[in-house]
């Protein structure tokens, strides 16, 4: 399938509600005018790519709402360069916004159907995150911190120790904390054992996934 001028139409459509509802950052709104959502999504799907909803993909799980793509994104506060750890490939959707924003990408998938399609369709887009991790979100990716920020794309019951400790001094954490609903909560590192914590509301994610093995 193609990006037409019909689907850049139908992203510019998409920016405006996803503006209208109170993101910002124009490097953000920027990014979800460019990435061809329907792409990451079957094409019977169409019409569903460019409406703001979730929409359910491979393993159980979903390609999240773009307005709550856009929302983790802005209380990251991406610089270009900055060295970001994303909890949940999924689709690939997040990570290719963090990708346009010029960040450098580890990211960390449990679900193997989702680990080997995802790494392997965004370098087609022309996505090419510095790793893609086959593995536990719960531990993080130790041998690649400290990370200048952290997303985790799925509901954790509670905030993994292991990445607040691959934060750097300064860096943001997002996370969806909770079981059936989920409060957005960011995660400030200010000293080796001080953080600042701010909530933003409930969301609804699918679980973070932990491996049990």
């Amino acid at each position: 399938m193609k990006d037409t001028f019909k689907h850049q139409g139908m992203r510019q459509k998409l920016v405006a509600i996803v503006k209208d509802k109170g993101i910002k950052d124009d490097k953000v709104l920027t990014a979800i005018g460019k990435i061809p959502r329907h792409l990451f999504m079957d094409s019977g799907f169409l019409d569903h790519a460019y409406q703001d909803k979730a929409f359910p993909i491979a393993a159980d799980q979903t390609i999240s709402q773009p307005y709550t793509v856009a929302f983790q994104t802005e209380l990251l506060k991406i610089k270009r360069s900055d060295k970001i750890l994303e909890i949940g490939t999924g689709s690939g959707y997040q990570t290719a916004v963090l990708c346009e924003l010029g960040a450098e990408v580890y990211s960390v998938e449990r679900q193997h159907e989702l680990y080997k399609k995802t790494s392997k369709f965004l370098p087609k887009l022309g996505y090419r995150a510095k790793k893609f991790v086959f593995g536990d979100g719960y531990i993080g990716l130790e041998n690649e911190a400290p990370f200048d920020g952290i997303i985790v794309t799925a509901g954790a019951p509670f905030v993994p120790k292991a990445l607040l400790g691959q934060l750097k001094i300064g860096g943001r954490l997002v996370i969806p904390v909770g079981e059936s609903v989920q409060t957005m909560t960011l995660i400030i590192r200010k000293a080796a054992t001080d953080f600042e914590q701010h909530e933003f509301g409930e969301f609804r994610f699918v679980p973070l996934l932990e491996d049990r093995n």
